[in-house]
């Protein structure tokens, strides 16, 4: 398996991430906690997601990732911001309907210092699971394709989780 990293920066309200890798399911635990922590903060003003060095990004991160934009639309008035100078990433973020809940950049930022690694949690598969699950309702939410693409995937895992 490729490596993976999550960079974390934060001033005044702002949050700045960086995904470095391939950042995959394994990883979905982290990313909710994450989430759930920046949004929790009352100082959250907005975030800036930094996808420049991502290889692979897959759609329970994309869920996770406009669980946070929409976050930051209900906390204030700064769209969210990711930064794709990857072809294929663009593409993948400009299908899912990322361009109505984030400022998409395809160059990258001149300057992010003093970001820290998140650790990546453990978690089970019933909690991976459920992360699963509510990144791929996110998703549908966005936009009819998005609905249409994901709905037998959440049809299965609801299933799944009553069986």
């Amino acid at each position: 398996m490729a490596g993976y990293k999550i960079l974390q920066a934060e001033k005044q309200g702002i949050y700045v991430l960086k995904f470095i890798g391939e950042i995959r399911l394994n990883l979905c635990s982290t990313l909710d906690n994450l989430v759930e922590s920046i949004t929790s903060d009352p100082a959250f003003k907005t975030v800036v997601i930094d996808l420049t060095e991502t290889e692979v990004i897959d759609s329970t991160t994309l869920g996770l990732l406009a669980k946070i934009a929409m976050a930051a639309k209900k906390k204030s008035q700064f769209l969210p911001t990711l930064i794709s100078t990857n072809p294929d990433i663009t593409r993948i973020i400009t299908s899912m309907g990322f361009d109505r809940i984030f400022i998409i950049l395809r160059e990258p930022a001149s300057r992010i210092e003093e970001l820290e690694e998140i650790p990546v949690l453990r978690a089970s598969e019933k909690e991976v699971r459920d992360k699963v699950l509510d990144a791929h309702r996110v998703l549908m939410g966005l936009n009819s394709r998005n609905r249409d693409e994901f709905h037998n995937l959440v049809r299965a895992l609801e299933c799944e989780d009553t069986g």
